[in-house]
């Protein structure tokens, strides 16, 4: 007995479930204060769907309540195990809550699936959706999805780890690692807490310049809103079912490019120009690797579309091919109406863009520039070998020898990104979606760019997918939103034996 009794406390060690559940609960109050928005909107349009943002704020707030203050851990202490546990169970429960407005509108509901795939496809800022046309959706509707890509952009974990000071000397640096995408973590400042300060500042700073310059075009003010909030966090999502081709405006298309751009890179660097250490930023291997692909594509797409015959106007091989460009590296999913047209070939480049995204640490998904260039020199490196096997050769980036262990956990990454979307892909197929479809479908998914084909055509939705496929898809975004590790973690023996 005594044994048995052993080797269950073995396979189970004591995890600080109380304080997981506490400072969940003081997420969730959070969450509820950031409903207020879709549900003063309403009010303020005289929507019908202020009913339904208000059931879900004051469930959401009681619930939290309840957890955040009823509940008194006898250790505010958090190890690696409950900051991995609680960044993976922080992003399930904001979808969990933040899809009740969609089961409860007025106008077409949602099924529990169909609602969860599109809060998650928000907060991880895929910016796939279910909905065959978004015209019927009220204001307060629109605005919630804008904004669940917004706090997802930068990161809900992150957002805690400024609002909450306890998290700094408790488990903060293992959730900042946890959820901020990259190989390597630079503490800007003393404290966790003040590094996601400063990075939630310029996060902010960013979208309200983003959303004057908007305005001060043809968008109006809820529209301007609505996409200050979806091209900063890269999401995708749009205000109507034309997207940003309704204003037919090059000015727009100009804005959202740069900060499309601008959501790519890296806010360490970002946060280093904006203390004018500019030099920093333009010695920068990735930054500039990023350029120098984003360059090489442009070249690439402008020379197609010529001699397809496409190249109708100036802007159909300049501003056109270089949106595009950087919407699919940026994972933000936009698309120009000429897209589908322009050939299998830059479709072909498309997926490798998707594949990899941008910079580590920005709000863009796919593996990282930063993890390309770690693999291309290591492989470069085993090719010397095999002529100069006692050569000690190492992979540097930005001046410094990138650790063994690190290159390792690099290849590891890349291996199981790609087995994923296979497992993925077999499993969709086995639903009855056809080969091509379901692998792309679940690329699209784990890139976190939202873009389908086949199934559901360019622009299209993920609606005509079972109700199976789209919970496995959800999971794959949050798989592709966080560090792959953090997830997959807690699905092996070893996490949970002492």
């Amino acid at each position: 007995m005594r044994r048995s009794v052993h080797n269950l406390r073995s396979y189970f060690p004591v995890i600080n479930i109380p304080v997981l559940l506490r400072i969940m609960g003081l997420l969730l109050v959070i969450e509820a204060a950031f409903l207020l928005v879709p549900l003063a909107t309403c009010l303020i349009y005289g929507e019908s769907d202020w009913k339904a943002f208000l059931i879900t704020f004051a469930v959401t707030l009681a619930t939290g309540s309840v957890m955040a203050f009823a509940i008194h851990p006898t250790s505010p202490s958090m190890g690696k195990r409950e900051g991995f546990l609680l960044t993976a169970m922080v992003w399930v429960f904001f979808s969990t809550f933040g899809m009740l407005p969609f089961m409860l509108m007025t106008d077409r509901p949602l099924s529990v699936s169909d609602a969860f795939f599109e809060a998650m496809s928000g907060f991880t800022t895929t910016g796939a959706s279910i909905m065959t046309s978004i015209s019927h959706l009220s204001h307060g509707a629109v605005i919630w999805r804008s904004l669940m890509q917004w706090i997802g952009g930068m990161g809900i974990i992150l957002f805690t780890l400024a609002v909450i000071p306890m998290l700094n000397h408790s488990g903060g640096m293992q959730m900042f690692n946890a959820e901020v995408t990259g190989i390597t973590h630079d503490k800007l400042r003393p404290r966790i807490s003040q590094t996601a300060k400063s990075l939630w500042l310029i996060y902010f700073t960013l979208t309200v310049i983003l959303f004057l310059l908007l305005y001060a075009g043809p968008m109006e003010e809820f529209d301007a809103v609505c996409y200050a909030f979806s091209i900063m966090s890269t999401g995708g999502f749009a205000t109507s079912d034309e997207g940003l081709g309704l204003w037919r405006s090059d000015y727009i298309e100009a804005v959202a490019t740069f900060f499309m751009f601008i959501g790519g890179v890296s806010f360490t660097l970002i946060y280093r120009a904006v203390h004018r250490d500019f030099k920093a930023v333009w010695q920068n291997d990735v930054f500039r690797t990023y350029l120098g692909i984003i360059a090489f594509c442009y070249v690439v797409f402008a020379v197609t579309i010529w001699l397809n015959g496409q190249a109708t106007s100036v802007k159909a091989v300049t501003l056109d091919p270089l949106f595009q460009i950087v919407s699919m590296i940026s994972s933000t999913g936009f698309e120009v109406p000429e897209f589908g047209s322009w050939g299998t070939f830059i479709l072909a480049m498309v997926i490798v863009l998707m594949f990899f995204g941008a910079c580590a640490g920005s709000t863009s998904g796919g593996a990282k520039i930063d993890r390309l260039i770690y693999m291309l020199q290591n492989c470069r490196n085993e090719i010397e070998r095999c002529i100069h096997p006692n050569n000690i050769l190492t992979v540097r980036v930005n001046g410094k020898v990138i650790p063994h262990e690190t290159v390792s956990k690099v290849i590891a990454f890349l291996c199981l990104y790609v087995l994923i979307i296979l497992v993925g892909g077999i499993i969709l197929t086995a639903m009855g979606l056809p080969l091509i479809d379901a692998f792309f479908s679940t690329f699209t998914c784990i890139s976190n760019t939202g873009l389908s084909a086949g199934v559901t055509g360019y622009g299209g939705t993920f609606s005509i997918i079972p109700d199976g496929g789209k919970w496995i898809l959800a999971m794959i975004m949050l798989i592709g939103r966080l560090e792959l590790f953090t997830v997959l973690l807690l699905f092996t023996p070893a996490f949970w034996k002492k």
